[in-house]
């Protein structure tokens, strides 16, 4: 595998914090944009790895950056908006710009993040998810597109924000319980990148569905995660009427927790038709197989087997 010079956009986030790390371990050299450098200097120290501080909105700024790149991987993206950081704004205008950028830049190649059942349903999430991928897919560029379902991992994902939450209340409402996905996680996401990555033949002009084993509802999840946890928080799954409601008083609330686009989102479920592991040759992992992991549940296990055991 030949070596590439890679510019990243959105690589602090989720994905980026664990696709970076493997993309530095099979030598590419990579060039993180970041609105502040010196808030992500820990990535900075991964081998191969320079970051840059730089409006992305800036077109002329971009295209000075990707010069010499023989590949941008677009990573941004949105789950609520705030304040002018709409999901327009995020998804689709920010895709225009680096399309231009790179074509302005003679740079062909292009990686673009975007999600399972994009420009379906009725969430603006969704709907810009699919602008922007439309917008990709016309472009004069060679290009792959990633559509992973709900992904979970150590460091952010659906897993901790549900057990902070059953941690936190005494009992759990849920909006939307019956929703489906089937989660996946986010190093099989991140292997799929890279094997594409690594060689171009596996994906040009091809999008990928990343999907993990096991459909679920989005109840059966809570549950799993509760009952891995050992804790009995009750989960009380909301009516649409209610769940409506929840989101529209959990959006005024600091953070965001919930919205009412979330609540629209949950309402196209979250499963996959083709599988891209597949194609790829990659064999995902099960969702349960990691909650223990996660969780942190393996070191107390062991301790209470041991005090078990010694009779305490």
């Amino acid at each position: 595998m030949k070596a590439k010079q890679l510019v990243v956009l959105g690589g602090s986030g989720f994905v980026g914090s664990h696709l970076l790390p493997r993309l530095a371990k099979d030598g590419h050299r990579i060039l993180l944009l970041s609105r502040n450098r010196e808030q992500r200097r820990a990535l900075g120290v991964l081998p191969g790895v320079r970051i840059h501080s730089v409006d992305v909105y800036d077109a002329n700024a971009l295209r000075r950056q990707f010069e010499g790149a023989d590949a941008v991987i677009n990573l941004v993206g949105i789950l609520n908006a705030f304040g002018n950081q709409t999901f327009h704004h995020a998804h689709v205008e920010l895709t225009q710009r680096v399309l231009g950028a790179c074509q302005a830049a003679n740079v062909s190649r292009l990686h673009h993040m975007s999600a399972l059942k994009a420009g379906q349903g009725l969430s603006q999430y969704l709907k810009t998810k699919g602008e922007a991928e439309a917008a990709v897919r016309n472009s004069s560029l060679d290009w792959t597109i990633y559509q992973p379902s709900v992904m979970f991992g150590a460091d952010g994902g659906m897993v901790q924000r549900f057990a902070g939450l059953l941690q936190q209340m005494p009992a759990l409402p849920l909006a939307r319980a019956s929703s489906r996905m089937a989660p996946t996680w986010v190093g099989d996401v991140v292997e799929a990148m890279a094997r594409c990555i690594g060689d171009d033949k596996l994906g040009i002009d091809r999008s990928f569905e990343l999907y993990g084993p096991d459909v679920f509802t989005l109840g059966e999840i809570v549950q799993l995660i509760r009952d891995t946890m050992g804790v009995r928080t009750p989960i009380l799954p909301l009516p649409d009427s209610l769940g409506r409601l929840q989101a529209q008083v959990a959006q005024l609330l600091p953070g965001k927790p919930f919205s009412l686009d979330n609540f629209h989102s949950l309402r196209t479920d979250s499963v996959g038709k083709s599988d891209g592991y597949a194609a790829l040759e990659i064999t995902p992992q099960p969702l349960a197989a990691w909650l223990p992991v996660l969780l942190n549940v393996l070191p107390r296990q062991r301790r209470l087997d041991h005090a078990r055991s010694s009779g305490r």
